[in-house]
């Protein structure tokens, strides 16, 4: 009798755990809903697929951005709401191609004169040497006294365009280095081969002084080439599962792209940062249903980000959102615990570095700068 009382109690026992294990798992699967849909609530928004979508071909690098949920408004501190409601607000002048700007600062600039306009075909011979010289080669023409320069592709050529005037525009660095007196040489005797064959006047500048200048530029750009970076990394040598995180990514906003970075992008599809993968593995369609990680990384590149102190307090605020949901630690690249004094650091950096870029006329996702940190 004793014995069956026993089992009893032993199958009550075993009953009552499984009901509470039972409960705390779906406590915990709740929990976690809630917090997901909490999440997709806060950033709502959609996918546009740009392979599918013949409607929107013009506006290919165009992405619909996340949009606060009025009713949970509350919760979130103003001045980090502010910074989404005002997300997109950045001049779509560094991706504006209708309005040209090249300054003899950054760029070698020869400047071609014909007696009559030139016609596209002669012009053609130009743009099909535009990749022989080392750094990028942008051709400009003026059609008309009065009208403002535009830039001369193989892609916008019509065959019935011709130009009064032509700019050679070759740039003097970017990340591989400045430019070699040998390449500047080259161009310039090309393009006075050009003017000569079409009775045409050019002006060069000096070769020279144009190498030394090539050569402070490289050395300035060097100065203010800086990524900021904010590691997110598991909690006792855990694992982030990669659907979560790209759960994660895509409700905030970003969209992984082909080369396994996720990438956050304003209204004019310009890149304001990247949330890479913190081992080696890049984040791909097909490897990311399998993948764990360590850790994520936010990328900020802080020449090509205009307004980067906006753009470096959205990033730390959807960091902190990634290192809660995941249950991760930010760190720095020492894997030291970032606190919110070190990020204040970093974003005095990126503000002392941009002031200095303006300071020197290269404004920090302009045109020129877009050019030159690439």
């Amino acid at each position: 009798m004793d014995k069956l009382n026993m089992s009893d109690l032993q199958i009550s026992l075993i009953i009552i755990g499984v009901i509470v294990i039972a409960g705390v798992a779906i406590y915990n699967w709740l929990q976690q809903l809630h917090y997901r849909r909490k999440i997709q609530a806060a950033f709502n928004y959609e996918h546009d697929d740009i392979l599918l979508d013949q409607t929107n071909i013009d506006d290919i690098n165009q992405r619909i951005e996340p949009k606060l949920n009025k009713s949970i408004l509350n919760d979130i501190p103003t001045d980090v709401a502010e910074q989404f409601t005002s997300h997109g607000t950045h001049s779509s002048d560094s991706t504006n191609t209708s309005t040209v700007n090249f300054d003899s600062t950054s760029n070698y600039i020869v400047t071609i004169k014909p007696d009559t306009a030139i016609p596209i075909t002669l012009i053609n011979q130009l743009l099909h040497r535009k990749f022989d010289y080392g750094k990028p080669l942008y051709w400009l023409g003026q059609k008309q006294e009065d009208e403002s320069w535009e830039e001369i592709t193989t892609n916008n050529a019509q065959a019935n365009n011709s130009y009064i005037c032509l700019q050679g525009c070759l740039q003097l660095a970017d990340r591989a280095g400045p430019i070699s007196e040998v390449e500047l040489s080259r161009f310039r005797d090309m393009s006075q081969d050009f003017a000569s064959q079409n009775s045409a006047t050019i002006d060069c500048p000096d070769i020279v002084a144009t190498h030394e200048q090539a050569v402070i530029l490289d050395k300035f750009c060097a100065e203010v080439d800086v990524m900021i970076g904010i590691n997110i990394i598991s909690k006792d040598d855990g694992a982030f599962v990669g659907t979560k995180i790209r759960a994660l990514a895509e409700a905030s906003g970003f969209k992984l792209e082909s080369d396994g970075l996720f990438k956050y992008r304003d209204d004019n599809g310009q890149l304001l940062f990247t949330l890479a993968n913190y081992e080696s593995a890049p984040f791909l369609p097909d490897n990311i249903k399998t993948l764990t990680t360590h850790g994520v990384t936010f990328l900020l590149d802080v020449p090509r980000i205009a307004k980067g102190e906006k753009v470096f307090d959205q990033m730390t605020h959807l960091a902190k959102i990634f290192s809660n949901t995941l249950g991760g630690i930010i760190v720095d690249d020492n894997r030291v615990p970032l606190s919110d004094n070190g990020l204040s650091r970093s974003k005095q950096q990126l503000i002392d570095i941009q002031t200095n870029m303006r300071n020197n006329k290269i404004d920090a996702g302009s045109q020129c700068a877009l050019r030159l940190f690439v």
